[in-house]
């Protein structure tokens, strides 16, 4: 049976009918490197604007919250380039409507690889509950990504869990799956951080694998907690071979001198 765009799409935890997927024949580039991605000075006008010759007096009066955009390829294809928040209508003179588009991480994975037929030639827009029967042509390799090093690492929890899932963080996983270490867990929603530390049999690898999957890691200071406001850092990485002792020490230190036992996450 062939893959069609609609398990990725709910994978993706988009709603059906909250969302709107548009093959798009031109997607701006930014101005000041020319890379990927929508003007920086933009509202994401440019969406529609080079669209007008396509219909666009038949786009719906109330557009859903998120596009899935897509760009025009040869043999009636599309490949996916972004998925896009629309915060609303910032002017409509009758001729022209221009929305406020914010570039999500919804389906970052698949960007630049995912590539659909596009079922219906004359449309340049479909409600993604049609559009989402539109067969899967291909999904390609993804670059691997290099390994920045321990110092380096600040990851979302949608960062995390794509380290820990993706091919092209392969040589991430193998770099955390050979150190132990102390870590931060910093909650952006309100500043308060947590120091864990992955020993024994554990490495950074498996104790982060933990909070990709459910969030809190078991740890029950974290339950109950929006894990997608979670940041994940190192503070120091160990040999395997080091004591458990001196681990503990080092974690110690670090609530201590981060203050997270009073003003932060740890509850001891």
């Amino acid at each position: 049976m062939a893959l069609t765009l609609a398990p990725l799409l709910r994978d993706a935890g988009i709603d059906l009918g909250d969302a709107i997927v548009i093959r798009h024949a031109y997607v701006p580039l930014h101005e000041d490197t020319g890379s990927r991605g929508l003007n920086p000075n933009s509202t994401g006008a440019e969406i529609l604007s080079y669209t007008r010759n396509q219909g666009v007096s038949g786009f719906p009066a109330v557009p859903p919250r998120l596009w899935v955009v897509f760009v025009k390829e040869g043999g009636g294809e599309a490949r996916l380039w972004s998925v896009l928040e629309n915060r609303g209508e910032v002017s409509n003179d009758g001729v022209r409507r221009e929305f406020d588009l914010v570039e999500t991480n919804v389906m970052a994975d698949l960007h630049g690889r995912l590539v659909i037929q596009w079922s219906a030639p004359r449309r340049w827009w479909m409600n993604a509950g049609p559009a989402s029967g539109n067969a899967v042509t291909g999904i390609a390799d993804a670059e691997p990504v290099p390994f920045p090093g321990f110092d380096e690492l600040i990851l979302s929890h949608a960062d995390l869990q794509a380290v820990m899932r993706e091919p092209r963080y392969a040589s991430w996983r193998t770099a955390l799956g050979a150190v132990k270490g102390v870590y931060l867990i910093t909650d952006t929603a309100d500043g308060r951080q947590y120091v864990g530390k992955a020993d024994g049999a554990d490495t950074l690898r498996g104790r982060w694998s933990a909070y990709a999957a459910n969030g809190h890691g078991s740890n029950r200071d974290l339950r109950g907690l929006d894990a997608s406001s979670f940041r994940f850092s190192v503070l120091r990485v160990f040999d395997p071979a080091t004591p458990e002792g001196v681990i503990n020490d080092a974690e110690g230190h670090y609530k201590r001198a981060l203050d997270t036992r009073t003003h932060g996450l740890n509850a001891n």
